[in-house]
């Protein structure tokens, strides 16, 4: 038996908890087929942990995330908490930012892919894509999501000014950039680096950045850069040519809403945000796992969110928390015979509930190698 690995679930609001849920049994049974130990806490965050705290992200789950192999997180907020102001940095203003500082975990991966079963749910003719298979490395603690100085002022004028400022240094694209080639060796080889060059010094810095890195560390990748609304562009029309796509924070968050069209839904999209590259064979400890979906909530509490985010998030924590490749691949098969069935959720047509979905993939789930 492989682990004991710790496992802290945050549900975060709304949705977020019912799909953690989800996300939850999936892990269990597939650590019990592969026999992985596994040791499984719960705690809050975001809205619900405001209101019994009065902050959105406690010290004492700072403290259980960093002695943590892994954490599964739900979407946080909603409109109950959307007016609250503190006049403090970010990291108390948002209790994900919060973990995603303090863990340092900047390397995030977000994958899509075009499922089969799933092709009539997009706006794409089939030929165009069918086979498409794109992977996201955002870079995500900095850039101008976390840039200081930020607030609010009032003008002479009675106008209020709004500012953040963006910012990168070079050590940080360098490290993300190295995330992004290494990935790209255990996929396609092909890596296309998103900035906007033409008009913004810190997008001078990141082209310069993953070119040195890029020649002088990975002759073996082959890489490409476009401007960020170039790319918006080329990437909708085609996806299929595209592998990797390197960007920062912001247009790592843009481009991976973007092609969530590939998959037909924003809920079925994983992502796991690591302290370190990942390479095959070598479990990062520490990494947050968690759909990249909203709390959505116009839907909580109705059974019917899409689970498939979160069960995907598991398969990519036995893949590069645990480093179990065979169970990240059996949870995956077992997705894609769900939907091959036709069970649907209604965000891609269909009507399913989260409940019989997890039941579903869960009778799918075998430890085939």
């Amino acid at each position: 038996m492989n682990g004991p690995f710790k496992v802290l679930a945050l549900g975060g609001d709304h949705i977020g908890p019912e799909v953690v849920a989800s996300g939850l049994e999936v892990l269990r049974q597939a650590a019990n087929q592969f026999d992985v130990a596994v040791d499984i806490g719960e705690d809050l965050l975001g809205g619900a942990s405001w209101d019994v705290h009065g902050t959105f992200c406690t010290d004492a789950v700072v403290a259980k995330a960093r002695a943590a192999d892994a954490i599964l997180v739900g979407a946080v907020g909603g409109p109950e908490w959307d007016d609250i102001r503190i006049d403090r940095p970010i990291t108390e203003t948002d209790g994900l930012t919060r973990l995603r500082i303090e863990l340092d975990v900047y390397n995030a991966l977000r994958p899509v892919r075009a499922w089969s079963a799933l092709l009539p749910q997009t706006p794409y003719r089939p030929e165009v894509v069918e086979g498409a298979d794109l992977l996201v490395v955002r870079e995500n603690s900095g850039g101008i999501y976390y840039g200081e100085p930020r607030g609010r002022e009032v003008l002479n004028d009675g106008q209020v000014r709004a500012f953040e400022i963006s910012e990168y240094r070079t050590a940080e694209i360098e490290r993300i950039a190295r995330c992004a080639f290494e990935a790209a060796r255990g996929r396609r080889g092909y890596v296309t680096s998103l900035d906007k060059s033409n008009v913004m010094e810190s997008g001078k810095l990141w082209r310069e950045t993953v070119a040195r890195i890029g020649h002088d560390e990975y002759p073996d990748i082959e890489l490409n850069h476009l401007l960020m609304d170039y790319a918006l562009f080329a990437v909708a029309r085609a996806p299929r040519d595209f592998d990797i796509l390197l960007a920062d924070n912001l247009f790592g968050d843009l481009i991976s809403d973007l092609i969530a069209v590939v998959s037909g839904s924003l809920g079925m999209l994983p992502s796991a945000t690591l302290p370190a590259a990942a390479r095959v064979g070598h479990p990062v400890k520490g990494g947050l796992y968690e759909p990249t979906h909203g709390s959505a909530p116009d839907i909580s509490g109705r059974g019917i969110a899409n689970p498939i985010g979160a069960i995907l998030s598991v398969a990519m924590m036995f893949e590069h928390g645990f480093g179990h490749l065979h169970a990240a691949r059996a949870i995956e098969r077992a997705v894609d015979n769900v939907l091959s069935a036709g069970l649907l959720p209604p965000d891609l047509g269909g009507v399913a509930s989260t409940a019989s979905i997890t039941q579903s993939v869960l009778s799918g789930l075998r430890p085939n190698t």
